[in-house]
């Protein structure tokens, strides 16, 4: 990559943080926001009432949810081609279009709080296999999502590679895993 564009992508405070003050502002930042999540799944009381609008939050989380699936093959291709500005579009582009859906995420929760499963026979393992992992790697895509994106910023691409390789595929089965999440769920709900 030549110095000029070098320059161009990367963000002059992100080269100023440290490392380990960054990681560890990140790993903070999403802790407490998977803490959160948390809290209003399984110990906030849910509202009796909800407007009629907070029933069509799942729909536009899967939707948001395909968006980004799409962005982040779209940013994966590019990086492949060394098109680095491209790849930098759709990435940031996935990030807005899944933060996006953080935020619908925990205002449908916070409304409705746990959605719990009614299917029966095969489904249901399968359903909380593909849930349980899902889960697991989503508390994971957040801080690597935002370290992968330091790294970027501040020049450090050699790192950023290698944060990335593990960033790519979490994130990917995260989104894609979401919208299974969201047909299998709405085919028995």
């Amino acid at each position: 990559m030549d110095s000029n564009l070098h320059n161009k992508l990367t963000v002059q405070f992100f080269k100023e943080v440290s490392v380990p003050k960054a990681i560890g502002l990140i790993l903070l930042i999403s802790g407490l926001a998977f803490l959160f999540l948390i809290y209003l799944l399984y110990f906030r009381e849910t509202t009796d009432t909800t407007a009629t609008w907070v029933d069509q939050l799942p729909a536009l989380n899967a939707l948001l949810n395909s968006i980004s699936t799409v962005l982040i093959i779209a940013g994966f291709a590019a990086i492949k081609r060394k098109n680095y500005v491209g790849h930098m579009k759709f990435m940031l582009s996935a990030f807005v279009a899944s933060s996006l859906f953080l935020i619908s995420y925990l205002i449908y929760h916070n409304f409705v709080g746990h959605t719990p499963f009614p299917g029966e026979g095969f489904i249901r393992p399968l359903y909380f296999t593909i849930l349980i992992s899902h889960i697991i790697l989503s508390a994971f895509v957040v801080p690597l999502v935002l370290t992968s994106y330091y790294f970027a910023f501040s020049g450090k691409f050699k790192t950023h590679r290698k944060v990335s390789k593990w960033t790519f595929p979490i994130w990917l089965y995260v989104s894609v895993t979401g919208v299974m999440i969201f047909f299998i769920l709405n085919a028995y709900v």
